[in-house]
């Protein structure tokens, strides 16, 4: 089938792939064309920054957590019926596990969804060397799919000279530029971008970037590469459903609010009814819930707030002491402790449903992708049995627990974590349930 498709990648971090994805997606919405947006790796605020523009969830796809055969069927499953899917690369082009290989790139990514890729440049401090970077990323791989680049950080009145010259040396069409933008940056922090909700006039300025680039870069030129890439043949598969139908309490607001949609999106197409609340803003839990998680997010820039409230740090408690299904990761593990740090150091009583406190470090704590296996037989997964995630995390905590055994791709680092049984998981990881969906079929299984 035709799935109309385009990657925007580039050679680092901080080369403005997500503000060029950004503006492409409103450009395209003004011009009422349908789009879907993905996020290639393990990211949760840039999909944010996709879903504020589209108004529809935008997706993770990862080749480290899926086989390509999987990451061909969520793509197809997700762009079906769209005018065309925006795909925002990670890190460097090529970057992928370890630092050293392939494995989980944006390269793979294009490769396994056969996607012409658009490379975005940051010229700034540059001038004939772009095309000696462009070059290099280009003849790197024979099968780069590069079919375009960008120009991020370049003057107008220079860039005729420079795509002339790219154009010429390269056979490598330039599709145009942006400037440098000051009033459309948006700003990082300590887990990278901050929250679409949380910039003044996001909208505005999204709008105000896609103005500029209806000016400087060829849109139409973007479409029609990405109406002329290959055809991908649909993934099609059935889903597992329960029995029954558990109802599960899913944390979400400023301090939760780190889920994939896909993980979401399984659940239901196994049976779960998932109702959101808020752990800063409601004083209950659901009622007739028969299952909790709580995901990762900001939990110490709401510490104070979250301890205030105490009828909710009670009620889960005792929902996690009564042994009821829980799945606790990164910020939702933080809460459950007894005290948690927030950024500048000060602890707060929160939950204290595990014993110890979370508390801030200097540095990322284990970071990267890990695989994890139990070590024990009272798990939600059999013991020869995996699950794959990551962490990315600048607390730590006194009590990490040992039920699961994680050990980093590529590497010799390993270490036991989380508190587990067959009824609960909490620890720091983040989880990619397309990984192995056994993992919470059985949870969910567990809720009823």
């Amino acid at each position: 089938m035709r799935f109309p498709r385009i990657m925007i990648s580039a050679i680092s971090s901080g080369s403005g792939k997500t503000l060029i994805t950004c503006a492409i997606l409103k450009a395209l919405k003004n011009r009422n064309k349908n789009a879907a947006a993905f996020k290639c790796g393990p990211d949760y605020i840039d999909p944010m920054f996709h879903k504020k523009i589209l108004k529809m969830p935008s997706r993770n796809l990862d080749t480290y957590f899926t086989k390509p055969d999987t990451t061909r069927y969520l793509f197809t499953r997700a762009s079906k019926g769209y005018d065309i899917s925006v795909i925002e690369g990670v890190m460097g082009y090529y970057d992928g596990v370890g630092g050293i290989s392939e494995w989980g790139s944006a390269y793979e990514l294009s490769k396994t969804l056969l996607a012409p890729v658009i490379l975005v440049i940051n010229a700034k401090g540059m001038s004939l060397s772009v095309a000696a970077v462009i070059k290099g990323v280009m003849e790197f791989r024979t099968d780069s799919n590069i079919s375009g680049v960008i120009l991020n950080q370049v003057s107008g009145m220079f860039y005729p000279e420079l795509k002339k010259v790219i154009e010429e040396e390269l056979h490598i069409r330039v599709l145009g530029y942006l400037p440098n933008v000051r009033d459309c940056v948006i700003e990082s922090r300590h887990l990278g971008l901050v929250l679409p909700d949380e910039i003044v006039e996001i909208e505005e300025k999204i709008e105000k970037l896609a103005q500029y680039m209806e000016e400087t870069i060829d849109i139409d030129a973007i479409v029609h590469i990405a109406d002329h890439a290959p055809e991908l043949k649909e993934e099609l598969r059935k889903p597992v459903r329960l029995r029954n139908k558990p109802v599960i309490a899913l944390a979400y607001d400023e301090a939760f609010c780190f889920y994939y949609e896909d993980n979401l999106e399984l659940m239901k197409e196994m049976g779960a009814e998932i109702i959101l609340f808020s752990p800063l803003h409601d004083e209950n839990l659901p009622d007739h819930i028969d299952g909790l998680i709580l995901g990762g997010g900001y939990p110490e820039l709401y510490a104070s707030q979250l301890s205030k409230n105490q009828t909710m740090l009670l009620q889960i408690k005792n929902f996690v002491k009564d042994n009821c299904p829980v799945i606790a990761e990164c910020g939702g593990f933080m809460y459950l402790h007894e005290t948690m740090e927030d950024n500048e150091a000060k602890a707060y009583p929160m939950v204290g449903a595990i014993e110890g406190k979370a508390y801030k470090t200097n540095k990322l704590g284990r970071f990267g992708y890990i695989e994890l296996t139990p070590n024990q037989t009272d798990s939600l997964l059999a013991k020869h049995q995996s699950v794959k995630g990551h962490e990315f995390h600048y607390f730590d905590s006194t009590n990490c627990g040992q039920a699961y055994h994680a050990k980093k791709p590529m590497r010799k680092r390993e270490w036991d974590c989380i508190h587990g049984s067959q009824m609960q998981y909490m620890g720091f990881p983040h989880l990619y349930y397309y990984s192995n969906p056994e993992f919470i079929y059985n949870f969910l299984s567990k809720c009823k």
